[in-house]
């Protein structure tokens, strides 16, 4: 089935690789918001045009269906949705190397990236991203637009909200609740609940109010990131 990846940024190229490796679907190219990408390559792969140009690609490319590539949780939703309104059916990207439990379950416009672990009886929520070597243990619930960052391990009976993003390297002991559009902080150790649309960091976690400042939010969340120059703009993964 000819398919189309919606974003061409980082993340894209990681979902670009990741259906070739599985090699159930051709990938026809991009499209994207950003018109400083369009005529361009990623990877082999030419970058179209805009959501705009899609019925030309069902016609032309005979292309019906998609994974959208974004890192922002709620940016990849709402695409998401314009993808299935313009009639394209949503895929899952699924590294040959992670390993899905059979009675696992999982949404619509997944992706499952290189060595993650989804365990017995988990719910994978649509549109969510388990990113490389992530643990998502049993009987946990990944609720929509969820993004599980390379490296974060969940323990069992795990529930995170839709929204939540669990950053690189953090654990979340079992029989937990993420909240919805929470995030947990990079390497943080979560021993209680989160509540829904706040932050927490450290270990073990602690509740944090406001991050002061970008450079405070790029060295909790993206901690390779924090000795960039503030003028560097900064990448959703």
């Amino acid at each position: 089935m000819s398919c189309i990846v919606i974003g061409a940024g980082g993340h894209g190229r990681v979902v670009l690789d990741i259906l070739r490796a599985a090699g159930l679907h051709v990938v026809v190219g991009f499209v994207d918001s950003n018109a400083k990408t369009h005529g361009h390559r990623v990877d082999g792969c030419e970058v179209f045009g805009d959501m705009s140009c899609i019925e030309r690609l069902k016609r032309e490319h005979g292309v019906k269906s998609a994974v959208v590539a974004i890192g922002d949780n709620g940016v990849r939703r709402s695409f998401a949705e314009a993808a299935e309104s313009a009639g394209l059916t949503l895929l899952n990207a699924i590294h040959p190397s992670a390993n899905i439990a059979e009675n696992a379950t999982l949404g619509r416009n997944v992706v499952i990236a290189a060595g993650a672990l989804v365990c017995a009886h988990c719910q994978i929520g649509d549109s969510s991203i388990l990113n490389t070597g992530c643990i998502v243990d049993h009987e946990s619930m990944i609720g929509t637009a969820v993004h599980v960052c390379p490296g974060a391990r969940l323990a069992g009976r795990v529930t995170v909200e839709s929204g939540a993003f669990v950053g690189i390297g953090s654990t979340v002991i079992q029989s937990l609740r993420i909240g919805y559009e929470s995030v947990v902080g990079a390497g943080a150790v979560v021993t209680e609940n989160v509540e829904p649309m706040t932050t927490v960091v450290g270990v073990p976690a602690r509740t944090i109010e406001s991050l002061a400042t970008e450079e405070e939010a790029r060295s909790w969340l993206r901690p390779m990131l924090a000795a960039r120059s503030a003028t560097t703009p900064v990448s959703t993964p």
